[in-house]
């Protein structure tokens, strides 16, 4: 059955926004970097229907919350319930990773911490793991601190919390009673979150709240922020661990994509506690499961030939098999030709990592 999700219509000038806040310069831009048609890309901006996984390939790159946006439109299916999406299109599995997070976030209290550089499959995987805990009643919230703003959130913990709060809250579907619970000047802003979580946010159900925190290592740069705020976590998993009922309740993923050089103390830090999980990039035989999911019909000298290229790195593994099964008169010969130049499906990231290294040499 066709699925596709649109933006609904009061989020089409946020998602216009991000197109220049994330350095596109035009549409056409955006539609390279991620190996779409530029109708496609045109559609999403103008809240036309796209393809569930373009959908969320183009919400990836521009920093938004898919979930936040998206106004759900399925085919009838008389056998799925309407509003309800299936399993993702496209995913590889990486052995035993599903399997070790999948079994670990069954764990009352469970906290699990997700590492890799930038675009090697974090989301994918977060996405696939909420998906299946989904389908046992668990519910679910995936926000990524890109949705934050750095000069407004960042520099103060009270709107951080705040924030953090109020979002939870509406990915919950619930009416944010902040005012209720919170009290900075007397109890503090920490605690004052955590007695929102616990009475409020934990009480509504009987069933776990998985909270999956993205992009972690935004707040890195801001010690008034971070020290506080991983040592919120740290404590939240503590309390599940000391067997607090409500806090049972409560699984974290904290996902970043740096290693944490900043100084924090031992303990109250997140980051050596849970189950850690590291992402390395695909070998040969992934990357040719996920060539046979885009109906590519490739031998193993394709595969090679792509990753003589990339190697297994999973995003440019995607937008060339994007590319490719979207214009179908394309080899990968032809592709292949032009991919270090500035004006195909690489350029925009070549762009990026060359203005990476200017800034950092």
């Amino acid at each position: 059955m066709t699925r596709s999700l649109k933006v609904r219509s009061d989020c089409i000038k946020k998602v216009k926004l991000a197109l220049r806040l994330n350095g596109f310069p035009s549409q056409k831009a955006l539609a390279e970097d991620v190996g779409l048609a530029l109708a496609t890309v045109s559609n999403f901006l103008n809240g036309g229907s796209v393809d569930y996984l373009n959908f969320l390939e183009i919400c990836r790159e521009l920093g938004l919350d898919w979930k936040a946006i998206a106004e759900l439109r399925v085919s009838p299916n008389p056998t799925q319930e309407e509003g309800v999406l299936p399993a993702s299109t496209f995913y590889v599995e990486r052995p035993p990773i599903e399997s070790d997070c999948y079994q670990e976030i069954l764990q009352p209290g469970a906290l699990i911490r997700i590492k890799a550089p930038q675009q090697m499959g974090k989301t994918w995987l977060m996405e696939k793991l909420l998906e299946q805990v989904a389908l046992q009643g668990y519910r679910t919230v995936s926000l990524s601190l890109k949705l934050a703003d750095s000069r407004i959130h960042f520099t103060n913990l009270d709107k951080f919390l705040r924030w953090l709060c109020t979002n939870v809250s509406r990915q919950l579907g619930l009416t944010s009673q902040l005012d209720g619970y919170w009290e900075e000047k007397g109890l503090g802003s920490k605690v004052s979150c955590t007695t929102y979580f616990e009475e409020y946010l934990l009480e509504q159900a009987d069933t776990p709240l998985v909270l999956c925190l993205d992009d972690v290592d935004l707040v890195f740069p801001y010690p008034e922020i971070y020290e506080d705020f991983f040592a919120l976590l740290r404590s939240w998993h503590e309390r599940a661990k000391s067997r607090k009922k409500l806090w049972t309740r409560l699984r974290l993923v904290v996902i970043h994509s740096t290693e944490v050089y900043i100084p924090l103390n031992l303990d109250q830090s997140p980051f050596n506690v849970g189950v850690p999980i590291e992402l390395l990039e695909f070998s040969q035989q992934q990357v040719q499961d996920l060539a046979k999911q885009h109906g590519l019909d490739w031998d193993a000298a394709q595969v090679k030939q792509l990753m003589k290229m990339v190697e297994g790195y999973p995003y440019l593994v995607q937008q060339a098999l994007t590319h490719l099964k979207t214009h179908q008169n394309t080899t990968i010969d032809e592709l292949l030709s032009t991919a270090a130049t500035e004006s195909v499906i690489y350029g925009n990231h070549l762009r990026q990592r060359l203005l990476n290294l200017q800034q950092h040499p």
